[in-house]
């Protein structure tokens, strides 16, 4: 039985979006738990789609003593605050210090954290420990699949383990797998690592496993570990937008024999050089989308309009109403656009109360470039305390706390407004307000692929929507300044310069 120091510290950063995350935004529950310390680990993950009790599932069965640190998140947004990194690395290495006997550490990192101060916020935090605990010590990190993978991370880490779906329906299991590869490493020592590159850019809406190429893309990660006799393989497609020198898709595998991980490796990022020009889709005008919908939408059978670019869990602030203002100009009957942030907003309809109604210009206050607000009176269909359980795979298991919500309608649209940034993934976030998401004609939803795992069971058709946000579909419209030259912005599109 060995002794296992676990923790998690998780972000997703949009270096380009208007609002950064502070210590507060980890410390508040939202989609998932806010930040939990010690043994309260082991009660309040239990049952939850995240890595961090798949991992413990896993190692409690294999018998080893598991010794908890802390875990926390915040919603995708801008850089991490200085004070906010320091104070959580710092808690997380003053922890690993004060054990007296540790065998291994297993951390549930995301892989695309970038501070105030730091591009690598992963490599950064894997540095510092590796620094304690010595060269030997087996330290398993278990990474999203926007993760953008970094030679500190691999440099630093005995394994990175990757997760495989997105929607990440496989959070659970990516940590049941990082458990067992740290007991291979405890039984048996280190592994040889082989890392690749691709020298492109993926769009979020592209990097979906339920379609091609991604899906088969996963397909041969997941069968190059049996046929190539892997200890572990991965592959991460990077989160673009992230202004960092190491952003983007990246391969890394581990097996006995360097021999074996460079195999395994240069098979996978051939198959990905070779699916280049297949990650292309059609982006919808938000007016092309909504007459689309209008014409094709059955209750029962919505068209699902994902308003990719205000995307929250890509660090879009959620509240963009550029989209909901096409569907009310456009007279979209039967339509529900969710989720809408805005606390304001959400306090102003519980002051009104059920079916009255209020004047006001609501969203857009987050101070984004192009972003207007919309002005209207909205009545009052729906109040919620935004407290519920997630019924979606994604959010499998867990309780939202949203804030106070609203359901407001204007025209023939209803607007899901929430207290608390999170992105309209789980259709529990509807029916805590009374709308029961199949029997609507139209579904805007600010989600890029997340939105999937629940909804796409009951679409007719899912559009991509190109409408105003902070995460733009096109990576060749971002401002970047620090990529490395030659990347393409786009599958077989112009290359940085620089």
């Amino acid at each position: 039985m060995a002794r296992i120091a676990i923790g998690g510290f998780q972000h997703e950063t949009n270096t380009f979006a208007p609002v950064k995350a502070g210590f507060a935004d980890f410390e508040m529950a939202d989609g998932w738990p806010g930040l939990t310390t010690g043994d309260a680990l082991f009660e309040v993950f239990r049952g939850i789609n995240l890595p961090l009790p798949g991992f413990i599932e896993q190692a409690k069965a294999a018998g080893h003593e598991l010794l908890p640190l802390l875990w926390c998140s915040a919603s995708p947004s801008a850089n991490v605050m200085r004070d906010a990194y320091e104070r959580i690395a710092g808690d997380l290495v003053s922890g690993i210090k004060a054990l007296s006997r540790l065998d291994a550490i297993y951390l549930d990192l995301h892989g695309a954290m970038v501070a105030e101060h730091l591009e690598d916020g992963e490599g950064e935090l894997l540095e510092r420990i590796r620094k304690i605990v010595g060269p030997d010590m087996p330290i398993v990190v278990s990474l999203d699949l926007h993760a953008n993978l970094t030679e500190r991370m691999v440099r630093h880490a005995s394994a990175l383990v990757v997760c495989r779906t997105y929607p990440h329906v496989d959070l659970a299991e990516t940590g049941a797998r990082s458990a067992e590869v740290i007991d291979r490493l405890l039984k048996q020592g280190p592994l040889a690592k082989a890392m690749r590159r691709a020298d492109f850019l993926v769009p979020l809406p592209w990097q979906c496993t339920l379609i091609d190429p991604a899906m088969a893309l996963y397909g041969e990660v997941a069968a190059s570990e049996t046929r190539n006799a892997a200890a572990s393989a991965s592959f991460a497609f990077g989160f673009p937008p992230a202004d960092i020198h190491e952003c983007g898709p990246a391969i890394v595998a581990y097996g006995e024999t360097q021999a074996a991980a460079d195999r395994v490796a240069d098979n996978l990022i051939g198959a990905l050089k070779s699916a280049e020009r297949d990650f292309a889709g059609k982006i919808w005008s938000k007016d092309e989308a909504v007459a689309h919908a209008m014409l094709k939408g059955l209750s029962g059978r919505p068209v699902i309009l994902a308003d990719t670019q205000d995307n929250p869990g890509a660090g879009g602030n959620s509240d963009s109403v550029d989209l909901l203002e096409a569907l009310i100009r456009l007279k979209a009957e039967g339509a529900v656009f969710a989720n809408l942030y805005d606390p304001e907003t959400a306090r102003i309809a519980h002051e009104a109360g059920l079916h009255n109604s209020f004047e006001r210009a609501i969203g857009a206050w987050c101070g984004s470039p192009g972003l207007e607000k919309l002005s209207g009176r909205f009545e009052v269909l729906a109040l919620g305390d935004g407290s519920f359980k997630a019924t979606g795979p994604f959010y499998r298991g867990n309780h939202m706390q949203l804030g106070p919500m609203a359901l407001l309608g204007i025209g023939g649209t209803k607007i899901v407004v929430t207290s608390r940034k999170q992105q309209a993934a789980d259709q529990a976030m509807l029916r805590h307000l009374g709308v029961e998401p199949a029997q609507q004609k139209v579904l805007a939803l600010k989600s890029s692929v997340h939105f999937r795992a629940d909804f796409q069971p009951i679409a007719s058709e899912i559009l991509i929507v190109a409408a105003a946000g902070d995460n733009p579909v096109d990576n060749s419209t971002l401002p970047y300044r620090h990529l490395r030259k030659g990347l393409r912005l786009m599958p077989l599109g112009r290359a940085f310069a620089g």
